[in-house]
């Protein structure tokens, strides 16, 4: 794993939109100009935006005027608009831009976001595929940008588990930055959602187990991920599920970057948790939990936990709304996950599972039919009571309704529960009395 200091691209060449127009299509006698162009042509071929014949009269008209560039009388033609335009020289950027990756062959891209564009590619050297991805050529010179992009390449390949996307290398060739990783041939569990498939409880707890385990493996080496959500999530056709992402990975020791970003919400407002929304500087593994609780609520309900009109409602609500019960939107799944769903997204993380592990153990239960251990240490105190009291008067005793937290409170309960029972039956004594 190579750890080259990143840098910003030079500046020999322009960056700016407008710039790359210019040295794509203004300038026919440019290498870049020409590259661009012959591109251009040969991609709006293939996508049947025009016939090789049309294409032919385009650049006829093209060469007539020498200031006009190929995606000027196309558009002035209507072949294309000017979305199709800029989208298109996006994507023949990043084209261009992988033959620079020494060692790689580009087979086809992936997808495209505002942050980089994925690549299905080969490893020469040892004949396998792998996915690219690449730095649009406008975060060249924004060094923070970089930093993280190779801050999230590190962070994955300090990572060595069967459920994380693996790190092969993030480095610098000229002006481009690339972070080649693992190819996962498969779906996300957003993919899945999105095909309105429902998982039911045996799908949903594999998947959750797996998550719970490369959390755990990402904890125990001191890193959280901030980001879990089902587009996060690959799922493969062997059953192998895989977390992905790490682009807002952040080591636990790193105090220096906890508080530069102190009272920022960083993380996605489906999913996001309370401690995340409030940028609190002290952010720890329960965060995680949190995500993997909502992501898991997704599954099994078939909607998130807490819409909005906007970001910032969806986040008022994870704060201050209760949800809606899993088992209620989906009674087909049983009580002990509703449980653990509730557990994973408490609000206060004290009051969450305290480690993936203990997230592990409540599913292992779960799965084979039990009840969750410690999404049961605490007890409706209404539910206790009454409990008790329909033993006193012989009648069959209600069973506890289970909603998390610990020992101690399970012992105030039960002591509150019996107090109230004593007296109930003191005041009963004392009214047969005055009866009498």
């Amino acid at each position: 794993m190579t750890e080259p200091t990143p840098q910003p691209a030079s500046k020999t060449e322009p960056t700016s939109d407008r710039s790359d127009a210019t040295a794509s299509g203004g300038d026919s006698g440019s290498r870049a100009g020409a590259g661009f162009e012959t591109l251009l042509g040969r991609v709006v071929v293939e996508r049947g935006l025009v016939s090789p014949d049309e294409l032919e009269v385009v650049r006829n008209t093209r060469e007539q005027d020498p200031d006009a560039s190929l995606a000027d009388v196309l558009l002035e033609s209507g072949f294309m608009t000017s979305s199709q335009v800029d989208r298109l020289r996006t994507e023949i950027e990043s084209e261009k831009s992988t033959r620079a990756i020494p060692g790689y062959k580009i087979i086809r891209k992936l997808g495209a976001g505002a942050m980089a564009t994925v690549f299905l590619g080969k490893q020469l050297s040892l004949d396998r595929f792998v996915a690219i991805k690449v730095l649009p050529r406008r975060y060249n010179d924004n060094a923070d940008f970089i930093a993280r992009f190779y801050k999230e390449g590190r962070a994955a390949a300090k990572l060595n588990d069967p459920n994380i996307v693996a790190a092969y290398d993030v480095a610098q060739s000229g002006e481009h930055h690339y972070f080649v990783m693992e190819y996962v041939d498969g779906e996300t569990v957003f993919d899945r959602i999105s095909a309105n498939k429902r998982f039911d409880e045996a799908e949903a707890i594999q998947v959750t187990r797996q998550m719970a385990s490369a959390l755990m493996h990402a904890h125990a080496r001191g890193f959280i991920h901030r980001d879990i959500k089902p587009k996060n999530i690959m799922l493969t056709d062997s059953g192998v599920v895989k977390l992905a992402d790490l682009g807002l990975a952040r080591a636990l020791s790193d105090k220096e970057s906890a508080e530069a970003e102190a009272g920022k919400a960083y993380g996605t407002p489906f999913y996001i948790s309370p401690e995340q929304i409030r940028g609190r500087v002290d952010i720890g593994p329960q965060a995680d939990i949190y995500g993997l609780g909502a992501t898991l609520y997704h599954m099994v309900t078939g909607r998130v936990p807490f819409n909005g009109k906007n970001p910032s409602e969806v986040m008022h609500r994870h704060l201050k709304d209760e949800i809606v019960p899993p088992d209620q939107l989906n009674p087909a799944i049983s009580s002990g996950l509703a449980q653990i769903i509730e557990l994973m997204m408490a609000k206060d993380p004290a009051d969450r599972y305290r480690s993936a592990e203990e997230l592990l153990e409540d599913l292992d239960a779960v799965e084979s039919g039990g009840m969750p251990m410690h999404a049961r240490s605490v007890m409706d105190i209404a539910t206790v009571v009454s409990s008790i009291t329909a033993e006193d008067e012989g009648s069959e005793p209600a069973q506890p309704v289970v909603r998390g937290g610990d020992a101690q409170a399970l012992s105030m309960a039960l002591i509150t529960g019996l107090v109230l029972s004593i007296l109930a039956n003191l005041i009963l004594v004392a009214w047969v009395v005055s009866r009498a």
